[in-house]
């Protein structure tokens, strides 16, 4: 059933219409934008980024626990509000992964057997509003935080001890390494920015459809985010996927390769299903983003 349910929630995408082309307009010099972006600077952010993310995942057994605990879905549900409020509040994607790493990283540590929505509702919006404080220009206020889709609304003195609670228990360790740290590193710099633009945007659809499929909590930040990379590439450009992902490769441990292989495939197949099945399929958080004619 909780199969079912989340192969639902993950069809029906149509991500960012305003950037969402099917190919990547043909130009000569990407490849050698590639090639001349193979520097020790990149590497070593790269490898920094990797040593990083091991203290930015939730406790060993995650999956597990969420399941024997019957906290996937109620855990889609409050995801999916923080989605629906980046998209309301303008807020940068950046901001709704570390929020969403948050979520996972104090669920696993408290490892509670007596979890109530509410509660996973109050965590949520201290949460999103830690989240915004530590990578937003400017802060919002606690009651302008909940907003429309939330079964419950809370006092901003319980919010901020909420938050507290999520920082001590964070050992406020803030600037985590999410899979959307792995996409941004394909800056400007790396690409031409219209051919940036067009890759990022497809990259993060892929990114937030990982949030609530219960498979990708397998595999670190950084194989879902090179995961999502190459599948973009390959949808988009092709004949350049391959050499991308060639190095990157290369910067990795056989077995960061192995689960890279596995999470693409798995990828892959999901987008297939997803688009065969995109008439039939209830709306996602994503589409919702669409529906508000809001972007994050």
């Amino acid at each position: 059933m909780v199969y079912e349910c989340m192969d639902n929630l993950l069809c029906d995408e149509v991500w960012l219409s305003n950037n969402s082309e099917n190919t990547f307009e043909e130009v000569g010099d990407f490849v050698v934008s590639l090639k001349s972006y193979e520097n020790k600077e990149f590497e070593e952010a790269f490898t920094l980024y990797l040593e990083k993310e091991a203290s930015s995942l939730p406790e060993h057994n995650y999956t597990k626990y969420l399941h024997s605990n019957n906290l996937f879905l109620p855990r889609c549900r409050v995801i999916q509000w923080l989605v629906k409020c980046g998209s309301h509040f303008n807020l940068s994607f950046g901001t709704v992964f570390l929020a969403v790493n948050y979520l996972d990283r104090f669920v696993s540590i408290c490892q509670s057997n007596d979890w109530k929505y509410w509660m996973l509702e109050l965590l949520s919006i201290a949460c999103l509003s830690v989240a915004i404080k530590f990578n937003e220009k400017s802060a919002l206020s606690l009651h302008e935080i909940q907003v429309e889709g939330l079964n419950y609304s809370f006092q901003s003195s319980v919010i901020l001890k909420m938050e507290l609670i999520l920082l001590k228990a964070l050992g406020w360790h803030l600037n985590s390494v999410t899979s959307y740290s792995f996409v941004e590193m394909v800056d400007i710099d790396f690409l031409e920015s219209h051919l940036y633009e067009k890759l990022v945007s497809p990259a993060t659809q892929l990114l937030l459809q990982a949030t609530l499929d219960q498979k990708m909590l397998e595999f670190r930040p950084s194989i879902v985010g090179i995961s999502a990379l190459w599948c973009s590439l390959d949808q988009l450009y092709p004949s350049t996927a391959d050499s991308y992902i060639a190095y990157i490769l290369r910067l990795l441990s056989q077995t960061q390769k192995d689960d890279i292989i596995k999470c693409h495939e798995l990828m892959q197949r999901q987008t297939s299903v997803c688009c065969e099945n995109h008439h039939h399929c209830p709306l996602s958080p994503t589409t919702v983003l669409l529906n508000t004619s809001t972007r994050i």
